[in-house]
């Protein structure tokens, strides 16, 4: 066992996450603690952790955001190092030098590289500057009285998109030249909601992308490695439901490019500990699209094909130790999907459902994988982001994979709330995912899995015969008919 020079880590975080670092930290001898909510005191994290803090705030989310909590929290819990899981303070560079500042370790990179990689406009300019292929763009802050000039001349179809923040928020697609300011107006106000930033940026918009992304991991002696590329594409409003390692898009040429790239840009930027470097495909060509300076909400898949535990690599690395293999000793195998399980009905909009977990029963099985922070009993509510679980498979090749995962969710019991379950299954059994042709439209593209109808013809029919106007019109009696009155042969 490494030897660490902290023993006990505080979990910045909730749900899944947390339950998945506090497994990761049992495995190594380390003792959990944990900072929670009221809405979460009854949480399978909380009841996991050595250690549970309360923390207050007028919203739950402002509790989870509250740096100065945190930090009390880890001095209560005699914590050496903090972990901040994924979404809340991950890429907020101030919070990670208020960690360090207070003498603990950041479990996470420097905050010099989350200020420079973590923002879409520092991070472009970067990688331009270090000659790695961005897409075609206009960055406000340059000159932003030429902004929409600039991006007007960059030509149609663009994407307009917030330079903080993540998770699709606030990104519009303009294919009219003429839509283009008010994009930016509608782009702006919802950057200001999201991040109190308004900051923006604007990029040709590549059609039917490919989201592809590599895993890299550093340490703080100058080595960085690749963990190779995982296939985001199957996105719902720009937020991904379903990935998958190895991506069906790229042969054995364009992956050993994108993913040295990808290495290449960390190393570019000095980065150490777990990160991801997002790039868009289309047409055989990739593009810099962001990075992820913190680890990913997919990573189980890059697990289950290489059989390394990131999060123990997160730990190590922050920890000052050096990586303890080389690029030549990471040979994934095997093919592995996620599928996020989501409280919600996309049947309806994606629309977000609550409720109280009654049953809950998960698939099981030899390569299948349950990443949850939900257990029986647990409330559902819209305080957080609606993911409940999810659900990781492992096997030989991409369509045993595929059929393993829609088995899973099939056999997946939860009651007592709406989830996506089935919506994801029919994914998995669709005919153009097991193709391998996705890209970020696919789900528009391809209405039928979204409604679980492949033909709405009869349908549609139906519900146009029960219809007053159409009922009316299929009852009456025709004119010359009507006019021989009651005679009959």
């Amino acid at each position: 066992m490494v030897t660490l020079p902290f023993d006990t880590v505080l979990i910045a975080n909730r749900g899944e996450i947390a339950v998945r670092i506090i497994k990761t930290l049992r495995r190594l001898g380390l003792r959990s603690a944990i900072i929670y909510h009221d809405i979460d005191v009854r949480t399978l994290a909380v009841s996991m952790a050595d250690t549970a803090i309360a923390i207050r705030g007028h919203t739950p989310l402002a509790a989870y955001l509250d740096i100065e909590q945190i930090i009390a929290a880890a001095r209560t819990a005699n914590a050496g190092a903090i972990h901040p899981g994924y979404g809340f303070l991950s890429e907020n560079a101030e919070f990670a030098r208020a960690v360090t500042q207070a003498g603990f370790v950041f479990i996470g990179p420097a905050p010099e590289a989350i200020q420079l990689m973590g923002d879409k406009i520092r991070s472009r300019n970067f990688v331009r500057r270090n000659g790695f292929p961005v897409a075609p763009s206009a960055i406000e802050e340059d000159e932003p009285e030429t902004f929409l000039r600039r991006a007007r001349a960059i030509g149609a179809p663009l994407l307009v998109k917030p330079s903080a923040g993540s998770g699709g928020k606030g990104m519009q697609i303009v294919r009219k030249l003429e839509c283009l300011q008010d994009a930016i107006a509608h782009a702006r106000s919802a950057a200001q909601r999201y991040f109190g930033d308004t900051r923006l940026y604007a990029e040709r918009y590549v059609e039917r992308p490919r989201h592809i992304e590599v895993q890299v991991l550093g340490d703080s002696f100058g080595n960085v490695v690749h963990l190779f590329e995982r296939e985001c594409s199957v996105q719902r409003r720009f937020q991904k439901i379903i990935e998958e390692t190895p991506s069906p898009a790229l042969d054995q040429t364009l992956r050993q490019q994108i993913c040295e790239t990808a290495a290449a840009i960390a190393r570019a930027a000095n980065y150490r500990n777990a990160g991801t470097v997002e790039f868009i495909l289309g047409q055989g060509e990739f593009y810099f699209l962001e990075m992820n300076t913190r680890l990913q909400v997919e990573h189980p898949v890059t697990e289950m094909t290489t059989g390394l535990d990131l999060v123990a690599e997160q730990i190590y690395a922050a920890a000052g130790r050096e990586l303890r293999f080389s690029q030549a000793d990471i040979v994934p195998k095997g093919h592995a999907i996620e599928a996020r399980l989501y409280a919600e009905t996309p049947e309806r909009g994606y629309a977000p459902t609550t409720g109280t977990i009654h049953i809950l029963e998960y698939p099981g099985g030899d390569g299948v994988r349950i990443d949850s922070g939900i257990s029986r009993g647990h409330q559902i509510t819209t305080a957080f982001d609606p993911m409940l679980a999810k659900i990781i498979v492992h096997s030989s090749t991409r369509m045993e994979a595929a059929s393993k995962a829609e088995r899973a969710l099939r056999e997946l019991v939860l009651l007592g709330c709406e989830t996506n379950a089935d919506f994801l299954a029919r994914i998995l059994a669709d005919e153009t995912f097991l193709s391998g042709d996705i890209h970020a439209g696919y789900l528009e593209e391809n209405p039928h899995v979204l409604s679980g109808v492949s033909d709405l013809s009869p349908f549609l029919a139906a519900a146009a015969l029960l219809t007053k106007p159409v009922c009316d019109s299929a009852n009456a009696v025709p004119e010359l008919h009507a006019s021989l009155g009651g005679w009959r042969n």
